[in-house]
């Protein structure tokens, strides 16, 4: 079977080492093309090797591996990317959300090894919008309801902002996410999924074993039929009784 050629670009030589001997010994799909030591000269090897992947740095001299995107027009990203970082768990965070996959350094082995599978799995590339997301994702001075987050559509992503979404409803293996224009879109992952995601994100909460709800559009709560949430445009969610005192925490520290 045919390799996938990637290219690695990172400042620190002994990080394209390890990471080159880690893709020999465990990644047998992918072939490294080329090792690079900054981003102008990766984009070269880029230009010219056409890998189907790129490993890369995040912090360089010079230039921000986020940079990427400046040296490329939209229809020359032909390529997947995962970033190697050493980022903080608030930035990871951004990465989450625009569905860029990372690799923590010191990098551990089945980190790398999943992160491949998952880059051979993938059949959708919408490279240039994921990449912008993350760039405006890791951007702290933008609003948390401005960030947005990739939701996968049967063969297609959406880019939703934060404060679009009304709710995330669980659908068995999907996911019914409403949003604030009253669109609903059915999304190719679970609840468990966004849970996840938006760990960390006080706007949002799990009220139910099947809801996500956006504290920001809640109007009321009732006792009746055992706990209703009543949400802005007429909608309603669901919520545990052992959920109801975080909630009510929660909506006391929003006003």
């Amino acid at each position: 079977m045919a390799k996938y050629p990637c290219v690695i670009i990172d400042d620190e030589g002994m990080a394209r080492k390890l990471l080159r001997a880690m893709l020999d010994s465990y990644c047998p799909d992918l072939e490294v093309v080329a090792e690079c030591s900054d981003l102008p000269t990766g984009v070269k090897a880029i230009k010219k090797m056409d890998p189907k992947l790129v490993f890369l740095d995040i912090e360089m001299p010079g230039y921000s591996g986020l940079e990427l995107l400046d040296f490329f027009d939209e229809d020359e990203l032909t390529f997947d990317v995962i970033f190697i970082t050493a980022y903080n768990e608030y930035a990871i965070q951004a990465f989450r959300f625009s569905a860029i996959d990372y690799l923590l350094k010191p990098l551990q082995q089945q980190q790398l090894i999943d992160a491949v599978d998952r880059f051979i799995k993938k059949t959708e590339k919408q490279s240039t919008n994921r990449l912008e997301a993350l760039k405006s994702n890791l951007n702290t001075d933008e609003p948390i309801g401005e960030k947005r987050i990739v939701v996968p559509i049967g063969q297609s992503l959406k880019f939703l902002k934060l404060s679009d979404i009304v709710m995330i409803k669980g659908e068995g293996a999907y996911s019914e996410v409403v949003l604030r224009n009253g669109e609903k879109l059915l999304a190719s992952k679970n609840l468990k999924h966004f849970e996840e995601m938006l760990t960390g994100v006080s706007r949002f909460f799990r009220s139910h074993k099947s809801y996500i709800i956006n504290m920001h559009e809640v109007i009321e709560y009732s006792k009746s039929d055992g706990g209703v949430i009543h949400m802005k445009d007429n909608l309603t969610a669901g919520i545990s009784p052992d959920k109801l005192e975080d909630f009510m925490k929660l909506m006391q520290g929003n006003n």
